[in-house]
């Protein structure tokens, strides 16, 4: 995903239905769809949407943002570390990855994008669920700069991800609902 500012082409809507429990819950639908945001902005009409990006678990995805505004951005991945691999001026090109830092690359929650700059991240997707990556800036986040970015394996297992506890509260159109297949 390439985050150019303000030109995003799908703006983040926040949905009164949690989106874990839209996933988890049987028989949920429309609450979201896997995709809803392309990899580069395409210059199409804006419009909202609550943006998921789907991963498989165990995968490695790298993520390049783009500030061609004269502030600094600041973004933040809830539930994961990530690495910063690269950072410069100007515009990314798939030449830059010749740049990158892969020996002694940073881990952090947190990264910067400086004006007129980008920077790369890779992250290890070892963490099944649904994660929150989003500006730090309220104000833009209202605005929708964020999505979320579903990991996902077909074998269900304790071990990569608990089920949610029978007594968790339910809101929107799960509420009422059970959670649990059994």
């Amino acid at each position: 995903m390439a985050s150019r500012g303000m030109q995003l082409t799908v703006y983040h809507s926040s949905q009164l239905t949690h989106l874990l429990s839209s996933q988890t819950t049987s028989r949920l639908k429309g609450v979201f769809r896997v995709g809803s945001i392309p990899d580069k902005p395409t210059g199409a009409r804006m419009h909202l949407y609550t943006s998921v990006m789907g991963a498989d678990y165990r995968a490695f995805v790298e993520v390049v943002f783009e500030n061609h505004e004269k502030l600094m951005q600041s973004w933040h991945l809830d539930g994961y570390s990530f690495f910063v691999v690269g950072m410069d001026g100007g515009v990314w090109s798939p030449a830059r990855r010749k740049q990158y830092n892969l020996r002694d690359a940073i881990s952090r929650c947190n990264t910067q994008v400086y004006p007129k700059s980008w920077t790369a991240v890779y992250i290890a997707l070892d963490n099944v669920g649904m994660w929150n990556f989003r500006t730090e800036f309220w104000a833009r986040q209202y605005l929708g700069q964020q999505f979320y970015l579903r990991v996902y394996t077909p074998v269900k297992s304790i071990r990569d991800e608990l089920l949610i506890p029978k007594n968790a509260l339910r809101c929107g159109r799960a509420s009422g609902r059970s959670t649990r297949p059994i």
